[in-house]
């Protein structure tokens, strides 16, 4: 397995992707899918922050970008993190994970963050085993189909205060 940064030509594969997990999980709360063209944008205004895994094709993709807006979040970032579902467990998902965090290190990134759905509770083992501590959750901040679900934050300090 390889992690490279991602490209606009990954755009369609990440879609892919993407959607799957929007359409088929409650993962994450949107209902609106990513579209090629705005994949592709993103990855052009992320430089240094969006990376894909592979092996005989993608199996996962990492991004991060400002936590919240303005000047006093500046060094807070929030990662999203998506894979296909034949590649979790894997150790894609870990490779990203280690990438996109010392990457931010070493960019002078002093939080990353983490939004899991509590209807994901693989994906709250996997943060904590990454050193993600459990900061905090909003009961019934998200409506999809037909459930109200939790939002779990979690957050790992990537430098010293």
């Amino acid at each position: 397995m390889r992690i490279r940064a991602a490209a606009a030509g990954d755009a369609p594969v990440i879609a892919g992707i993407w959607n799957a997990m929007i359409r088929d999980t409650l993962f994450t709360f949107t209902t609106d899918e990513k579209t090629v063209a705005g994949i592709e944008a993103m990855i052009a205004q992320r430089p240094g922050a969006c990376w894909v895994a592979e092996a005989d094709g993608v199996l996962g993709f990492v991004t991060y970008a400002q936590f919240r807006t303005g000047p006093g979040y500046a060094t807070s970032v929030e990662h999203s993190i998506v894979l296909t579902e034949a590649a979790r467990g894997q150790g894609a998902g870990r490779a990203l994970m280690q990438r996109a965090l010392q990457t931010a290190a070493d960019q002078g990134l002093h939080v990353m963050v983490a939004g899991i759905s509590a209807a994901n509770p693989g994906g709250v083992a996997f943060h904590s085993a990454l050193g993600f501590e459990h900061v905090g959750r909003m009961p019934q901040i998200a409506r999809k189909q037909g459930q109200w679900l939790d939002l779990i934050l979690m957050q790992k300090l990537l430098s010293a205060p």
